[in-house]
């Protein structure tokens, strides 16, 4: 078994890549890092090659066999056609240049062929299809392909630290999920209960950590989903609450810069897969197809 790897002077490369490379290479996979302005970088190559081969035929030197190209499936994701937790599952794979395709529940109908079928693991989606599994849990769906596009730290600190910003973060986004649901009346006294809770407790939280590291990105020196997850609540909260970051000069740079990120940027632009605001049909739907 050898690999072919390469020294790279970019600054998203680490130990991490060297070993997933010692780890993955069995596999014969390819493991890539982003810079900055998110361009891929190809970090390794895997090569197999068989002992027992070169034996036989009596040779001594190490043979290498390309790679094989594999098709790879895009993910396929199972919700109403409609934000809600799903989501920040968009968010994320659009923001690791991750092509998906989608199959939007309709009816009750729909729902209970995917129960009766044991493709949910709970009896409930979010589900997505990725790499021959059927995912549940939209945390546990966010992790996977976070830690699969190098989106989740480069060692246990970074990703303790974006674990622990994400989880804060998904506490004030769930607010904005549940928001059209409730009955009319409350709906307002609910955009004020959200606006205090994200001035007070929440943005505080971010406007310190970015002003203290004086980095681009809340944990490291790239991309996280952490960094993700806020922008996605972040630009939510403003479509209610316009001057939402008045008070906190650090973060309406940070949203600037986040949002011009090339695969971010693609998934704000129109025509994307990034989903509107809650409507009525959508609120429908959802009773419709959960409510008993």
């Amino acid at each position: 078994m050898c690999l072919e790897s390469w020294k790279l002077d970019y600054p998203t490369f680490s130990y991490k890549w060297t070993l997933r490379a010692c780890l993955e290479v069995l596999a014969g996979e390819r493991s890539y890092s982003y810079t900055l302005d998110r361009r891929p970088v190809l970090l390794y190559r895997g090569w197999s090659s068989s002992s027992t081969e070169r034996a036989a035929s009596g040779g001594t030197h190490m043979e290498r066999k390309p790679e094989k190209a594999v098709m790879a499936t895009k993910p396929k994701l199972h919700y109403p056609n409609g934000r809600g937790r799903m989501e920040s599952v968009r968010w994320v794979l659009a923001a690791a240049g991750v092509e998906f395709d989608e199959e939007f529940l309709e009816t009750k109908e729909q729902l209970q062929k995917l129960q009766d079928g044991n493709h949910l693991l709970f009896q409930q989606v979010p589900m997505v299809e990725i790499d021959g599994m059927k995912l549940v849990q939209t945390r546990s769906i966010l992790h996977y392909i976070a830690d699969k596009h190098h989106l989740f730290g480069k060692d246990l600190k970074e990703r303790t630290l974006i674990d622990m910003y994400v989880e804060g973060t998904l506490d004030l986004l769930e607010l904005l999920i549940m928001h059209p649901f409730l009955k009319p009346d409350d709906q307002q006294k609910e955009v004020a209960n959200m606006a205090q809770k994200a001035i007070i407790r929440y943005f505080p939280v971010f406007e310190k950590v970015l002003r203290g590291h004086g980095q681009r990105f809340l944990v490291g020196n790239q991309l996280s989903l952490a960094d993700i997850i806020l922008l996605q609540t972040i630009l939510a909260l403003e479509e209610k609450i316009p001057n939402i970051l008045s008070a906190f000069p650090h973060l309406q740079e940070y949203t600037v810069k986040i949002s011009n990120i090339p695969t971010i940027k693609k998934f704000l632009e129109p025509g994307s897969k990034k989903k509107p605001p809650p409507d009525d049909i959508y609120v429908r739907t959802v009773y419709n197809i959960f409510m008993p």
